[in-house]
């Protein structure tokens, strides 16, 4: 070993017949400890992927927002240099914990978590006192580029993002997600209608909208996005705005009596998915804005509206495309431009824009 070394407390384990090791670092010393390879290398030279630098900012700003209660997962590194472990003793358990023995000049490259180490920098800079915290780095002795590419291919193979869902469900600090939980549990036609854990329903399923559509929608509403601040008079009106909807929409309340079969409701109209929340909080948002006391009486002629799939000159282009639903943000846009028309509101500035590209593209082509 080299006369400087880093020293870790650490634990052995072994995969795969290779000997690794999980070491608490302070979160201080990661920047300078641990590197990403340049992103001026070629692909096929690098072990990981190109460090997306717009992801950074969130992470940080994550970190600097909740130092009582952030939580980081480890960090994979290899070490391209001869690796000392000396355990706490010969039998048991105890050989398994000790002290790792890193030499300062090896070269300690990431093999997974290059956002997070990138993001503890930024952090630190805000947060000075988050440099005495530590991260879990799990180190693997490096046997050349080509184990590092396939470490790198075997970490991310089975890694899933929960659900949008499921995000919603659990997160207790974001206020928009909060709200959209209580208007599952107080609005009459999302209680007991909601998917909670998944963003599509399947076509047997008695659920009729997704926890993520009604958060979506309801940040469209509020012009909110995630993690924004929801005020309790924003609040209210988003309640109020969802439960007297409900009332010009008599499916929806025939299908939270179970007097309707979600299923088939889902299967022959459009309003029984998550398209039509968005669309109508875009005419919520509008409505709101310019009758601010009269909005309720101003939603009596959605009642009379064909929500069929069969009326296609109503829906073709704008909710479905060649029959099919399309969750596209220009599709969104322009039924929710349609339903504008039907309350005779005027377009937002983007609907304006949408509509117009979409009547260009429908315009037959001159010989």
């Amino acid at each position: 070993m080299e006369p400087f070394n880093y020293e870790f407390t650490a634990i052995r384990g072994v995969q795969a017949g290779r000997a690794f090791y999980v070491a608490m670092c302070p979160l201080k010393l990661v920047p300078r400890l641990l590197r990403f390879d340049e992103e001026e290398i070629p692909p096929d030279l690098r072990a990981q992927r190109t460090l997306n630098r717009a992801r950074i900012p969130a992470i940080a700003r994550y970190l600097a927002d909740h130092v009582d209660e952030y939580v980081l997962s480890s960090l994979c590194a290899s070490v391209d240099a001869r690796i000392e472990f000396e355990p706490v003793g010969k039998d048991g358990a105890y050989r398994s914990v000790g002290k790792l023995r890193i030499p300062m000049s090896a070269r300690m490259l990431i093999n997974d978590g290059q956002h997070r180490r990138a993001a503890i920098e930024e952090a630190i800079k805000e947060r000075p006192e988050l440099g005495e915290e530590t991260i879990s780095v799990v180190i693997m002795v490096d046997e050349g580029l080509k184990r590092s590419q396939q470490m790198f291919a075997d970490l991310n193979m089975h890694a899933v993002r929960p659900s949008r869902s499921l995000g919603v469900l659990y997160d207790h600090r974001d206020e928009t997600s909060q709200l959209a939980r209580r208007l599952v549990d107080e609005v009459e036609y999302f209680k007991g209608l909601t998917e909670l854990e998944k963003t599509s329903i399947s076509n047997r399923s008695v659920k009729l909208f997704t926890l993520s559509s009604i958060h979506q929608a309801t940040c469209e509403l509020l012009g909110k996005k995630k993690l924004d601040k929801v005020s309790t008079k924003e609040a209210k009106t988003a309640m109020q705005f969802w439960a007297e909807l409900g009332k010009h929409m008599p499916d929806w309340l025939r299908a939270a009596s179970r007097d309707i079969n979600t299923a088939e409701l889902r299967r022959d109209n459009i309003h029984a998915h998550g398209i039509i929340l968005q669309a109508l909080a875009i005419l919520g948002s509008q409505l709101l804005a310019l009758h601010p006391s009269d909005w309720k009486t101003r939603l009596a002629p959605l009642r009379k509206i064909d929500w069929s799939r069969s009326n296609t000159s109503m829906w073709e282009g704008r909710a479905m495309i060649d029959g099919r639903l399309s969750k596209a943000r220009n599709n969104v846009v322009l039924t929710a431009n349609a339903l504008l028309n039907e309350l005779q509101l005027p377009l937002t500035p983007e609907g304006e824009r949408v509509e117009q590209k979409h009547s260009k593209s429908r315009e037959p082509a001159h010989v």
